[in-house]
């Protein structure tokens, strides 16, 4: 019988130190989501399911490794989250796949509407959130690419969030019975084109590569729906990635598979021609952007006025009508300090969830970046325009990136704070800018998105 793995976010331990997530209101978001699954779970086994909960005590890893030692062909796994967010206005329900995986996609939405059919009230402002897992904070979810059976993340709304806050405390049943339904029709989808007892070795389809425009003469192979290359391919690329245990590895007809898409973290595009049935690669010498320049505040960005507003459109429709020229702000400030404007831009996406805002600051206030006030405003500063605020945002990149003088007058409040010069890349702006410690993984990869969509990448 095909089994269910669930397992609650923000459970087990890392270094030592239990990771509850975040806590409003004396509830934190792992009690949230042990409770949720251990209504699941009785749910499913009514319904005749095998399902196997991941015990609380474990690190991602070893939960990840505890699954994949348990897994059989036709089993899914699915990892409950809630969310936290700076912006409290953020909410609703998001389920994430592993990019690229269209079937995943697909099995996402099944178990996202079938909660929401039960719970309607937690889909956010955009409709019911699908989502690649390139579109989460920090472009990759672990859950969704290493665990060997076709595996989802939902993240059921944010626990910052009034509204989705209330709505997970009081309807907890009605969320478990609407999970148990889509994973339900998910495990029926997967179990059934599954072989029985006795089972055979599992037979991949064979899929073509190409690097760089070129066909490779060895082939990859389809797994789970996701595109897998040998590990030679990597090797091609100048990466060395045997020993490297986050990337996921599969070995069939005795040769060593990796799954293509891990290769992004690595500056490789990865891209998909079904009708060829064709994973193309292209190498860091092919791409348009320079892998080494794409981190370091001072510079010239790559993309154009054009790209930056489809980009901000795409996210947030509303941005472009409170703000329609930012974009083409953002280039001519940035170029006029020697910024690149890519990232600045992209923080501003990372900083105002999409000019979202929410929290403290107001779109009122210009302050696109989280500058802090003088005299301990917890609002932060105020700018009389947008394109003051967007200046002073340069400037405030330029006083890390830089020692050179500003060219425009000084409008950042803060310049003088800044050990100049102390932050020329973006993942040293994390503890400095931002307290999180991935604040600027966060910003690199909203840089990311921002080429994959212009086609930069």
């Amino acid at each position: 019988m095909a089994q269910i793995f669930i397992s609650a976010g923000h459970g087990g331990f890392e270094n030592g130190v239990r990771d509850s997530g975040a806590k409003v209101e004396g509830i934190t978001e792992a009690q949230e989501m042990i409770r949720i699954r251990d209504l699941i779970v009785p749910e499913l086994r009514a319904r005749g399911l095998a399902v196997l909960s991941v015990p609380d005590d474990l690190s991602l890893q070893e939960s990840i490794r505890w699954i994949n030692a348990r897994n059989r062909p036709g089993d899914v796994a699915l990892e409950i989250h809630v969310g936290a967010f700076q912006n409290k206005n953020v909410r609703g329900a998001t389920a994430y796949y592993i990019a690229g995986n269209k079937a995943r996609a697909e099995n996402a939405r099944v178990v996202l509407v079938a909660m929401l059919r039960r719970v309607p009230t937690l889909t956010g402002p955009g409709g019911p959130g699908v989502r690649p897992d390139t579109e989460a904070g920090m472009g990759r979810l672990a859950f969704c690419r290493q665990v060997e059976p076709p595996s989802l993340l939902l993240e059921l709304g944010y626990i910052t969030n009034d509204r989705d806050r209330g709505i997970i405390l009081s309807r907890r049943r009605e969320i478990a019975i609407g999970l148990a339904d889509g994973l339900a029709a998910w495990s029926r989808e997967i179990s059934g084109t599954q072989p029985t007892a006795p089972t055979p070795a599992p037979q991949f389809p064979i899929i073509n590569i190409t690097i760089n425009g070129g066909q490779y003469d060895e082939k990859g192979v389809l797994v789970s729906g996701n595109s897998y290359v040998p590990i030679d391919v990597a090797d091609r690329l100048g990466l060395n990635l045997a020993s490297n245990d986050d990337i996921r590895k599969v070995r069939y007809g005795n040769v060593v598979y990796v799954k293509a898409v891990d290769l992004r973290d690595f500056s490789i595009s990865i891209g998909w021609d079904a009708a060829s049935r064709t994973v193309q690669l292209k190498s860091q010498s092919a791409l348009t952007i320079c892998p080494g320049l794409i981190d370091q505040i001072m510079g010239h960005g790559n993309a154009s006025e054009i790209s930056l507003m489809m980009f901000l459109k795409n996210n947030n429709e509303q941005a472009l009508r409170d703000f329609p020229d930012l974009h083409k702000i953002y280039r001519q400030e940035g170029i006029i300090e020697g910024v690149n404007y890519d990232i600045a831009f992209c923080q501003m996406c990372v900083e105002t969830s999409f000019l979202r805002f929410g929290g403290n600051v107001k779109a009122s206030q210009n302050n696109f970046a989280g500058i802090g006030g003088l005299g301990g405003d917890a609002a932060g500063a105020s700018f009389p325009s947008a394109r003051i605020g967007v200046r002073a945002h340069i400037q405030h990149l330029k006083a890390y990136g830089s020692k050179e003088p500003l060219v425009q007058e000084q409008v950042d409040p803060r310049f003088k704070f800044v050990s100049r010069g102390s932050a020329v890349l973006v993942g040293q702006l994390s503890g400095r800018w931002a307290a999180d410690p991935n604040y600027g993984e966060k910003i690199l990869n909203m840089v990311r998105r921002l080429y994959e969509s212009a086609k930069l990448l």
